[in-house]
C-alpha cells in the first residue's frame, strides 16, 4: 500500500505519533482512541502494509512500532516541495573513496593517473 494513503486518515496518522517515542501495544493504541480495538487494530495493519509500522508478536501481545525508513518516500516529497535538495546518498560517499584509494594506490606504484604506465617507463 502507497505510504501517502495510509497517512491520509487522522486517525493513522496519531497512531504515528503514538509510535513515534517507542514500541507499544495494540491495547495501549486503542485506548487513546475513541474506535473499538478492532478498528485501531485495521488501521495498525494498513499502516503496517504500507511500511510505516512493524509488529512484533511477544507472547499473546502485539507490539508495533514505527517503521521510520517507511517514511523516505514522504520525506522526499516534502523536501523536493520545499525547495530542498536530497542528501548525497551513502553510495556514492562508497564510489569517492574506492576512486580515492585507485589514485593513491596508483601514485604509489608509480603509476601517472590514466595512463597504465609506471613515470619509469615513460621517461
Amino acid at each position: 500500500m502507497d505510504p501517502f494513503i495510509a497517512l491520509a486518515d487522522p486517525v493513522r496518522r496519531d497512531l504515528l505519533r503514538a509510535l513515534a517515542p517507542g514500541p507499544a501495544r495494540v491495547v495501549d493504541l486503542a485506548a487513546r482512541h475513541p474506535i473499538s480495538r478492532p478498528a485501531v487494530s485495521k488501521h495498525l495493519r494498513v499502516l503496517t502494509e504500507a511500511g510505516l509500522v512493524t509488529v512484533e508478536d511477544r507472547g499473546r501481545e502485539r507490539h508495533y512500532a514505527l517503521a521510520r525508513p517507511g517514511l523516505a518516500p514522504v520525506r522526499a516529497l516534502l523536501d523536493e516541495l520545499a525547495g530542498r535538495r536530497p542528501p548525497i546518498p551513502e553510495s556514492a560517499f562508497d564510489a569517492l573513496d574506492l576512486e580515492v584509494r585507485r589514485t593513491v594506490h596508483d601514485r604509489r606504484a608509480g603509476a601517472g593517473p590514466g595512463t597504465g604506465r609506471s613515470q619509469e617507463e615513460s621517461a
